[in-house]
């Protein structure tokens, strides 16, 4: 029989991978990687990532914490649910917008225009812009709530929380990681194979999105559909 810390573990992995799979801030730290500020941006941009969802994650913890949210009693457990029935909700309709807003074939993926003015930022704008697209950004909110009711709801000590949401933070920030890691290791190979990333990233952005969040939408209405 699985512990409480493992059952955990198994539910919030698949939602933190989702965190990960952000092709525009993968995009965004591959355009820092190849600006004359390369190192110190893409490091502050992993720094920031990393601080926006253990923020997000502390702040969710002590609200349920605070509300009773964390406690096991029936009442705790169908507001949960509730909770993730909704944030499931909201990824189905961001699915949908996401594939509606897809490039057709042939067309260019657009790219938001901050993203034209990279080259000009600072190790701190960097890391401040990292800390918003990853703990506001409406996607990686959703999912981090959901991970953080997982985590709340499990009665898990305070040490063991603590441990969940690092899991969360460390497999959030794979897809940002990845990318300055491959910057920093990869030598004269790096920009060439950082820039086949963005242009498949940019490209596939709306599709990826689309079935990720239809995914992850049914299986947190499922889960709240089975707790309320």
């Amino acid at each position: 029989m699985l512990s409480g810390m493992q059952q955990v573990i198994g539910q919030i992995v698949p939602l933190a991978v989702g965190i990960a799979i952000s092709p525009l801030p993968i995009v965004a730290v591959i355009l820092m990687l190849i600006t004359p500020r390369a190192r110190a941006n893409g490091l502050a941009f992993l720094v920031g990532w990393m601080a926006g969802l253990a923020v997000v994650g502390v702040i969710a913890l002590l609200v349920a914490g605070a509300t009773g949210l964390a406690t096991s009693s029936d009442a705790s457990s169908q507001a949960r649910g509730v909770i993730r029935l909704l944030l499931g909700l909201l990824l189905l309709l961001a699915a949908l917008r996401q594939w509606r807003s897809r490039p057709r074939q042939g067309e260019e993926a657009p790219l938001p225009r901050w993203m034209a003015s990279l080259d000009t930022f600072t190790p701190a704008k960097s890391l401040g812009l990292a800390a918003l697209l990853s703990g506001v950004n409406p996607k990686n909110l959703a999912l981090n709530l959901a991970a953080m009711s997982i985590i709340a709801g499990a009665g898990l000590s305070a040490s063991s929380q603590a441990a969940a949401l690092v899991v969360v933070v460390l497999i959030g920030s794979v897809g940002v990681f990845v990318p300055v890691g491959v910057y920093l290791v990869g030598g004269d190979r790096a920009g060439a194979v950082l820039g086949g990333w963005k242009a498949w990233l940019a490209e596939n952005n709306g599709v990826i999105m689309a079935v990720l969040f239809v995914v992850l939408g049914f299986a947190l209405i499922g889960q709240g559909i089975a707790q309320v």
